[in-house]
């Protein structure tokens, strides 16, 4: 079984809003065991709709579709699912209700929000309890279609209480299990290079599959059969086989990243953190935040930009900035001391350097940038020379200071 995902929409086309729905919807699916063969994202055609509906068809059982539900006349979704199923439309009472419950507080209800309650006549209606445009489920020639809004909670809610049990009585899915390494340290090809043993004993079920980002590789393992049991058996195995290859760059064997793997490890152990930021302009400190439970270790940030406050803020010494710049290994160790010293934490990192495009010399080209750790016994430093590339410097920084503060808090923590 597989299944297709289309999203309907002009704002997803010209970049004014993030399709996020696809990505979630593809991850509740394969959690069920149903493999996303396609994801599309179309405008508000009705030719179009039509064609990627028929093309569809052909490629998956299962089409999921998003968008164009709204009751402005943009939104043709609903009319071009009648006209690809060949039927008219009758209004549904529990839809009706609904909308008018909604509208209950609201004012006066409008003709154009009472037909969102009219639905093809073949569907099956899913309520909508977040909205007023009801979901729909069709059933054709085998295959299964359902439309959704494109709101995000709305569509959620509706996945999680009526799409997904539905699949689940519907259909009988093979298990999907998988199993992830976060490693650091090492490239990709390098990676590759190093773990081909283990990847050519795997079987032809199991896959791996690369992930890259700056400093950072993901390996996935992804096994499919009948015996979940089995396949998370054979999943260790393999990992493990992994982990004896490259076991001094796996510094996760779940699925999280690399703030969370330093959170968690700080978190256990009752440890504290500030962050001194000057090219990341509080980049770590946002990656470190994102995450809920991240008071718990994480104190604050100095954002200090300039070298004055580099000064005030940290006590960076001026005589230290005027001899060796601002971005060089003496001035962020004053800065990591002096966030130690400063807020109190257990460990500090510090980021100094030039992200570009502009303000880089002969003797400190754009992309040097220096970081420093620092915790209650040592302090330690590493210069890194990156591209030109200003957003990219940036994360690239960000993931360096991670990685060094969880090498100096393995050191002191083992």
């Amino acid at each position: 079984m597989s299944a297709e995902i289309i999203t309907i929409g002009d704002e997803i086309l010209i970049g004014q809003i993030v399709d996020t729905n696809s990505a979630w919807m593809a991850q509740k699916l394969n959690e069920i065991g149903l493999q996303v063969k396609q994801i599309s994202s179309i405008s508000d055609n009705r030719v179009h709709i039509l064609e990627t509906l028929k093309a569809a068809s052909e490629r998956a059982d299962i089409i999921l579709i998003t968008g164009g539900l709204g009751p402005t006349k943009d939104d043709i979704t609903k009319k071009t699912l009648a006209e690809y199923f060949g039927t008219g439309f009758r209004r549904d009472e529990q839809a009706l209700e609904n909308v008018l419950q909604i509208f209950k507080n609201r004012g006066p209800v409008l003709e154009m929000n009472l037909e969102q309650a009219d639905v093809p006549a073949n569907c099956s209606v899913l309520q909508n309890k977040n909205g007023t445009a009801p979901g729909m489920w069709f059933e054709q020639d085998g295959k299964v279609y359902v439309s959704m809004p494109g709101v995000p909670f709305e569509m959620m809610y509706m996945m999680e209480e009526e799409v997904l049990p539905r699949l689940q009585q519907r259909f009988n899915f093979t298990a999907i299990v998988h199993h992830t390494l976060l490693t650091a340290g090492i490239g990709e090809s390098f990676l590759a290079k190093l773990i081909e043993p283990a990847e050519e004993a795997l079987p032809p079920h199991i896959r791996l599959a690369y992930l890259p980002k700056p400093g950072q590789v993901r390996l996935r393992l992804s096994a499919y059969g009948e015996n979940e049991t089995l396949l998370k058996a054979q999943v260790e195995t393999a990992a493990k086989h992994i982990m004896e290859l490259v076991g001094e760059y796996v510094i996760a064997v779940e699925d999280k990243p690399l703030e969370k793997v330093v959170l968690d490890f700080m978190e256990q152990r009752q440890l504290t953190l500030t962050t001194a930021e000057s090219c990341t302009g509080g980049y770590i400190a946002h990656l470190l935040t994102q995450h809920a439970g991240s008071s718990a270790v994480f104190l604050g940030a100095a954002v200090s930009y300039s070298n004055q406050l580099k000064q005030d803020m940290l006590g960076v010494n001026p005589a230290v900035i005027e001899q060796f710049g601002a971005v060089s290994e003496e001035t962020v160790r004053e800065m990591a001391a002096g966030a130690l010293k400063a807020f109190h934490s257990d460990y500090a990192v510090s980021v100094s350097g030039i992200a570009g495009p502009g303000g880089g010399t002969p003797e400190k080209p754009v992309g040097t940038v220096w970081v420093a750790a620092a915790g209650p016994k040592k302090t330690i430093t590493r210069k890194f020379q990156f591209g030109n590339k200003r957003l990219q410097n940036i994360e690239r920084s960000a993931v360096s200071a991670l990685l060094l503060l969880l090498k100096l808090l393995q050191e002191e923590h083992a």
